[in-house]
Parts: C-alpha cells; sequence; structure tokens
C-alpha cells in the first residue's frame, strides 16, 4: 500500500492529509505554535487536592486546571518527586543512573498521601483540553524517539507486539539491556526491527541527554513552565508514520519543506529525497483531489458504495453510526447477502471514518439486520482487520442480537469536524441576495481598492473554478483589462474549496488581505 502526505501551510496553521492509494484516511490541523500538546512536560503547581475524586487539579499555564488523577501519578511518583526537588536546588541535574530509587506508592492509596496545595511536580500532557475540560495529565512519564520510548524511573524493557519474530525480539532485548542506563526503561518500537546497535545507542543516548537538560534549567520561581515540548505534529506523525509505504511528502511552504526534509534526514537518510516542494498554481488540496474528499467525508451523510450511506452522528455522551443500503435494496439479490455486501462494505469506511474525523470516546454502530451467526462472526472479524492499522487504542465488542456494535476509541485531542454545508454566500442565510450581475462589478470595485487607494502593485484573487474561468476567458479577458486600467500584476487562482460566489484577495506572498 503507497501512503502520501499532503502538508497544506498557512499563517495561521498547517493542515496535514494522509493518503492511502489516494484515499484521505487521515487529516491533522496543527496551529502554529501549538501549547498544551500531547506529549508536552510541564513543570505544574498543584492548586486544589480533591479527595473525593482521589485526583488533583494543576496549574499548568492553561485557562482552566489540568487534571491529574491518583492512578496516573505513577508507581516512581516518591522518586520523580525526589528528582525534582534534587534539581531544583542545584544548577544541574543529578544523574538518575546514579540515583537510589524510593519505593512505589500504594497503587490503592490516596492522593492526600502524596501531593498537597501549592505542591511542585513534574506532569506530561496525555490528552489536550477537550471542550470545557482543561489537559488531562500523567506524571508517569514517557518521551518517545522514533525506535524507542524512554521511560525513566523504570528498568524494564518492553518490545513492539507487531515485531513477529522472536529471534528479533531477544536480539533487540540484549542489545538494549547492554547499552541501557540504569534506572531508565525502554519500550522498542516496531521501526527498530533490523537496526544496528550503533543506531540504537545513538538514539538512546539522545533521549537521555533530552530528559536530563529539561531539569538542568529549571528555576522554582517559575511555575507553570514548559520543561520539554513534545514534536510538533507533522514531525511526530512523521516519527510515528514513516515506512516503506511512504513514497512522496508534498509540502507548500518552503521552510516547512526544509524543516522535515533536515528532520527526516535525521530518522531516514534514505527517504530524504520523497519529499517535494509544491509551487503549482493551484492550492495544493486542490491539485491532490484533497479538498473535494474532504467535501464529501466530514457531512452528517457518506456515501461509500453503489448508493450505500453512513448516517453519523455526534450526541454528548457517544457516536451513533447508522448503515443504510440505499437504492442497493432494490437490486435482485436476496436480502441476507445484500445485507452482508453492505455492511462489509461500510466496515471499511467506517474504520476510515474513525481515523479521519478523530472519533473518540464510545461509538455506537447500527449495521444492517443479518440472521446468520456466521455472517454477523465474518462482519465481526471484518471491523477488527480493518481497525488494524488504525493507532489509536481501540475495543470491539460483537455484534449484539440487535445488529448493534460497540466501539471505544481513545480520545486525546478534540474531534475533527469540518462543516460541509455551506451558507449561502450572496444572501448569508436570510433568502434574499444581492443581484449577481453585480458580483464581477464588486470584484472590480475591491481590486479599484486595493490597487489605487492601497498601494497594491501585486494581486491574487482566489475564487470559485467557474467564476476565475469567467475572469480569464476571451482576449483582452476582463482580468487583463483590470491590469491596464488599474496598473496592478493581477493572478486569478481557481479553488474547489470556494463557494460560488465567493472571493478572496491576496498579496504576491499569498497573506490573505482582510476586508
Amino acid at each position: 500500500m503507497s501512503s502520501e502526505l499532503v502538508i497544506n501551510a498557512t499563517s495561521k496553521e498547517i493542515l496535514i492529509a494522509l493518503l492511502e492509494e489516494k484515499q484521505l484516511v487521515e487529516l491533522n490541523k496543527e496551529k502554529r505554535n501549538p501549547k498544551f500538546a500531547v506529549g508536552d512536560i510541564y513543570l505544574g503547581k498543584v492548586k486544589r487536592v480533591i479527595p473525593g475524586l482521589n485526583a488533583a487539579f494543576i496549574e499548568v499555564g492553561y485557562s482552566r486546571d489540568a487534571f491529574l488523577h491518583y492512578l496516573d501519578l505513577g508507581p516512581q511518583f516518591k522518586s520523580l518527586n525526589k528528582y525534582l526537588n534534587s534539581s531544583l536546588s542545584r544548577k544541574k541535574a543529578p544523574a538518575l543512573q546514579r540515583m537510589k530509587l524510593e519505593s512505589d506508592i500504594d497503587k490503592n492509596g490516596k492522593i492526600t498521601d502524596v501531593l498537597s496545595n501549592g505542591q511542585k511536580v513534574v506532569v506530561q500532557i496525555t490528552k489536550e483540553p477537550i471542550s470545557t475540560k482543561g489537559p488531562r495529565l500523567s506524571s508517569e512519564i514517557s518521551i518517545p524517539g522514533r525506535n524507542l520510548v524512554l521511560i525513566p524511573f523504570s528498568d524494564k524493557i518492553s518490545i513492539s507486539q507487531k515485531i513477529q519474530s522472536n529471534d528479533e525480539k531477544k536480539r533487540l532485548k540484549r542489545l538494549i539491556k547492554s547499552i541501557k542506563p540504569k534506572n531508565y526503561g525502554v519500550i522498542i518500537r516496531t521501526v527498530a526491527e533490523g537496526k544496528k546497535v550503533a543506531v540504537l545507542d545513538e538514539e538512546l543516548r539522545g533521549l537521555v541527554k533530552k530528559w536530563e537538560v529539561a531539569f538542568t534549567k529549571l528555576n522554582p520561581n517559575q511555575v507553570p513552565k514548559l520543561m520539554l515540548s513534545e514534536l510538533d505534529r507533522t514531525s511526530a506523525l512523521l516519527r510515528d508514520l514513516l515506512n516503506v509505504s511512504f513514497s512522496k511528502i508534498y509540502v507548500n511552504e518552503t521552510s516547512l519543506y526544509h524543516d522535515i526534509k533536515e528532520y527526516i534526514n535525521t530518522i531516514a537518510p534514505e527517504k530524504k529525497d520523497i519529499v517535494k516542494l509544491y509551487d503549482g498554481s493551484n492550492p495544493i488540496f486542490d491539485q491532490f483531489g484533497i479538498s473535494k474528499q474532504i467535501k464529501s467525508l466530514f457531512g452528517k451523510t457518506v456515501s461509500f458504495k453503489n448508493g450505500a450511506y453512513l448516517i453519523i452522528e455526534h450526541t454528548e455522551a457517544l457516536h451513533v453510526i447508522d448503515v443504510n443500503s440505499g437504492n442497493r435494496s432494490k437490486l435482485g439479490k436476496d436480502q441476507e447477502t445484500n445485507a452482508l455486501e453492505v455492511n462489509l462494505a461500510a466496515a471499511k469506511e467506517i474504520a476510515r471514518q474513525l481515523r479521519l474525523r478523530d472519533i473518540g470516546g464510545i461509538i455506537v454502530v447500527d449495521f444492517i439486520d443479518m440472521q446468520t451467526n456466521e455472517h454477523r462472526q465474518r462482519l465481526y472479524e471484518k471491523v477488527k482487520e480493518e481497525m488494524d492499522s488504525d493507532r489509536t487504542k481501540h475495543n470491539i465488542l460483537p455484534l449484539t442480537k440487535f445488529g448493534l456494535m460497540q466501539i471505544t476509541r481513545q480520545r486525546v485531542r478534540p474531534e475533527m469536524n469540518i462543516k460541509t454545508d455551506e451558507q449561502c454566500p450572496s444572501c448569508g442565510g436570510t433568502g434574499k441576495i444581492k443581484p449577481a450581475i453585480l458580483l464581477v462589478d464588486e470584484i472590480r470595485n475591491q481590486l479599484k481598492f486595493l490597487a489605487q487607494d492601497k498601494g497594491h502593485k501585486k494581486l491574487i484573487i482566489k475564487t470559485h473554478p467557474y467564476i476565475a474561468g469567467y475572469l480569464k476567458q476571451g482576449f483582452p479577458s476582463l482580468a487583463w483589462k483590470w491590469m491596464l486600467k488599474y496598473k496592478v500584476l493581477l493572478k486569478i487562482r481557481k479553488s474547489e474549496a470556494y463557494d460560488f460566489t465567493s472571493y478572496q484577495f491576496y498579496t504576491s506572498h499569498n497573506e490573505v488581505i482582510e476586508d
């Protein structure tokens, strides 16, 4: 299976689309300089200890205090707290491998036994702020790398279950045991399979250094403070996803292109040439057919095969997905065969939708009723097979007698929600529009204002393909006449992302000109 990553960078955010066989399967949105991302490590302060919840609220700098439950402290919390206090009292972080670890905390203990108001604590974000909730925290710290994950205050070595060869598992475990510093645990990731000792040793040393440096610059008077930031989502995706199936990575911003190429050169030098800078005139998502896929995949109703479709509803407590056969019910096949075919096709699309929208929590799927137990089992196995490629932790239960399937999927970020219903750009939802014949005059008047009153010499108009075609048709075209009249260099660019009568002016540096 070939995979491509298409990255659309704008001044405010970065959109990252993962394509498998040209089909959109993941869409990630990242703000420039994101804060409170999963994996970020903070020095926080305990604001309130809540014995009734056996938890505490921690100040990490977000508008709402973050939540830390006793069970998320980790067994070696006392050792972490000792290491933190030692680091705060000296200019250089102590060497963890020479430290004597404290005893584990009682797994059935109380939050008041280990935390008090005003106490400083090291925490890692496990869930980003969602809706009205602040971040969710853990004090069981992990630092991920390309091949390894470092776990301070542990001596355990774990290996990815996706590595099939027992000989390779033994080799990797023996290798890591020989180079691992004391008091550091390691998780060996799938991509470490076949790697040489020099590669793993270099990465392990780098992760240990990253941990120690984070504690070196701590100041007891600067709380809360970001100690160690997770990679931006683009790099994190590359770290976790990059494999032999990746054929191309396209990016439309020069600086980001160089950053990604440099990053790939450090984690997988043999694949650095797959990074391509896109500089075409069409928007990058239009060029690769992503804009159209977004419009068709993020609505309430999603068609998937021969008229069959899904209806996806989001309630406060859970997500509900209803499978409908549509006009397939008119085919000459018997009901049971038709239901099985639709359900099997729906299983593939549902797995795709969960990844694409990053839907988390409880998901209930109402499949078309089937009478045969063999068919029910076959559908259950199909859903598990399609969900295998989902990196997010999930659990799938067999069909109930009512044809319902329950899926739980870990939620660590807000759900990707893109509105595909378009408000009429002419009437603004009122039902009354300006005369359509005046649209071109409106564009011309704004062009005149920007060229003559604001002094712009180079401008770009992005608009719907129909409007772009109208402005560029004939010779001399309207766009050509306007350039001569207002003495401005003008480019017309079509974009499927715009409504029929929408348009926007940009500078020559592709920066939007606000009204």
